[in-house]
């Protein structure tokens, strides 16, 4: 058999087909670039999506429910449950260009139990009570790991190893966060330029930002400002819309319960 040449498959019309038969479509396939803009209200909703684009936990829940690495890269677990152990990626750094090391995680993992690092990139926890859940809970956005335990706001001087670092911020406000270049999650993750989410107290405000072109994304808007409105989508249904997003917006097939998907909305969604 001869090899098609990509472009010719695509021009064809061939690689169509065969995502549809797939059950997938061009629009599914991340894209990288362009400025994903959001508007909140005046909740914890600005530091959730934040920590979430500044910041990585030692696990996460992938989109489609699973448990996954993030900062950690396996575990292993004895006397049922009860003892731990977390290999950690030794190819992540800080915003500042700190190296990540098992103390900066340790720091995390006291809240539990008995920390230790037994290597650089190898940390041992001792619970006082079996946990067999830990992995799960330990994708919570509390359990963020931060260089040397050191608080994660305020915001512009949040220092983590996510995909996005700080470029401006204000507490309660706004922040934008600019691609990490070279991040390890690179093709993976983090595909906008830049993240930005500002504070709108107003639903209806909201709403006329999304309608208008200004933002990409509003959460809880008002939903009678965007009935007329068309091409916009909103999660999870029209009749419940905590989300409604632009049609240039690119949404994971599947996203978190949450109001925010997760607060993962800054590494997980692109720009169409």
């Amino acid at each position: 058999m001869t090899r098609m040449d990509r472009r010719a498959l695509f021009a064809s019309g061939a690689a169509a087909a065969l995502l549809a038969a797939t059950g997938a479509s061009l629009a599914d396939t991340p894209k990288k670039g362009g400025a994903l803009r959001l508007a909140v209200p005046r909740d914890d909703s600005l530091e959730q999506l934040a920590r979430g684009a500044v910041f990585d936990t030692l696990t996460e829940i992938a989109p489609d429910g699973t448990l996954r690495g993030e900062l950690a890269t396996g575990w292993q677990t004895e006397d049922n449950a009860r003892i731990w152990r977390f290999d950690l990626r030794q190819d992540v750094s800080f915003h500042d260009g700190t190296v990540l090391n098992a103390d900066d995680v340790v720091a995390v993992l006291t809240e539990f139990g008995q920390a230790e690092a037994l290597a650089a990139d190898l940390v041992r926890l001792e619970l006082a009570e079996a946990n067999p859940g830990l992995p799960f809970l330990l994708a919570n956005s509390r359990f963020v790991v931060a260089r040397d335990g050191q608080a994660v706001t305020p915001l512009h001087a949040a220092n983590g190893t996510g995909c996005y670092r700080v470029e401006r911020a204000e507490d309660g406000r706004h922040f934008l966060g600019r691609k990490v270049a070279g991040h390890y999650k690179d093709g993976q993750a983090g595909w906008a330029d830049t993240v930005e989410i500002i504070v709108i107290p107003d639903a209806r405000v909201r709403a006329e930002a999304l309608r208008d072109g200004y933002v990409d994304i509003a959460a809880l808007p008002e939903s009678g400002e965007l009935k007329t409105q068309r091409g916009l989508r909103y999660h999870p249904s029209e009749s419940d819309m905590a989300l409604a997003v632009a049609p240039q917006v690119g949404m994971p097939r599947q996203i978190g319960k949450a109001t925010l998907d997760d607060g993962r909305i800054a590494e997980r969604w692109w720009l169409a």
